[in-house]
This record gives C-alpha cells, structure tokens and sequence, in this order.
C-alpha cells in the first residue's frame, strides 16, 4: 500500500532511456542503462508510461515492491508482473520513478521503490491497458559496443 514518501528522498528525474518498439498485436519494450539496475529501472517506467502520460504523475507517495526469480529473465518478469500487479491492486498507484534499492544479480532478487500516486482518470490521460507481462522474445543483452546493458520485453494489451 502507498504511504507518504520520507523526507529528504531524492525525487529528480533520470533521463528516459527506453523506447517502443512495434510487435504484432502487442508492443515491444525496450530499455537501457549503464547496467542492469538501471535498465530494469527504466523498462519499469516505460511499462507504466505505455498506461499514461507519467509526466502527468505527482510524487506524493511510495510504494515498495520485491521480486525474485529462478534465472535473470525470471527476475526481470517478476520485476515487472509485481509492478503491474501494484498498478491493478494497490489503488492503481503509478510511479514516475522507480528506484531498485538493492539488485542482486546472483540470488535473482530486487528490492524497489516508486514515488507516485494512484491513477486518477480525471488528471491522468488513458493509455494502453498492460494485461500481462510475457516471456515471449524477451532477451537481456550486454551491448559491449555502446557499454550498456539492454533489456526487450514484450507486453500483452
């Protein structure tokens, strides 16, 4: 359940960096970061931006989710199914930032926070329902090229 964000949180906003990309009858996410915390942060908001306009949502609020996982594409589908699950459970809260607090890469286990507040159809424009997260294409990719780690996700709407 949401509850009021503690004072002196860091609430600045990172750079976007995930797009969409097409996919028959559904539609691809893809995110990056300087590593994997911050490619799995970033697919997160570009799940929720793909509901609503997130530059619409407030930080009033927070949120904490934990998820695990049998392998890193198990982790990453978890991540994302408790962050949807929290959207339809929890007053549909949506978070304009997501922040992992602890990633553990060997243990397949994250600990995340996200500053929002629940959806509000009168403030909030209407995306895209997200019925599931699938494990259809995804991939986890270390692109040594650009020195960042990349993350593709396929979303059911």
């Amino acid at each position: 359940m949401a509850e009021p964000i503690e004072s002196g949180t860091d609430l600045s906003l990172p750079e976007v960096k995930y797009e969409y990309l097409d996919h028959t009858a559904d539609v691809q996410l893809h995110s990056w970061g300087q590593d994997l915390k911050e490619a799995f942060e970033n697919v997160g908001m570009a799940m929720f931006n793909y509901m609503t306009d997130i530059e619409t949502v407030d930080m009033d609020l927070q949120t904490h989710v934990e998820a695990q996982g049998d392998d890193m594409e198990g982790l990453l589908f978890h991540f994302l199914d408790e962050w949807l699950f929290v959207f339809s459970a929890d007053d549909f809260f949506i978070p304009r930032k997501i922040v992992i607090t602890e990633f553990d890469a060997e243990n397949f286990r994250i600990k995340s926070i996200g500053y929002g507040e629940p959806f509000d159809i009168s403030k909030h424009p209407q995306g895209t329902e997200v019925k599931a997260i699938t494990y259809s294409a995804m991939k986890i990719h270390h692109n040594v090229e650009e020195n960042r780690h990349e993350l593709f996700v396929i979303i059911d709407i």
